[in-house]
């Protein structure tokens, strides 16, 4: 699904996926990165659903 040029443009956008990933793992929820078809950078989705994410850690 290509990202809406609106969406690209309201979001952060990080040079590497190794920025984007750092900036994930300071967030409270789950973010991945993903690369931008409209901008050829990174960015963040909190959108899990059918994607693999590590599991949660135990307590």
């Amino acid at each position: 699904m290509r990202t809406r040029l609106s969406i690209c443009r309201r979001k952060a956008r990080y040079t590497s996926e190794a920025d984007a990933r750092a900036a994930a793992s300071a967030a409270p929820f789950v973010l991945l990165p993903y690369a931008c078809d409209r901008c050829g950078r990174f960015h963040l989705t909190s959108r899990t659903k059918g994607k693999r994410t590590a599991p949660a850690p135990r307590t």
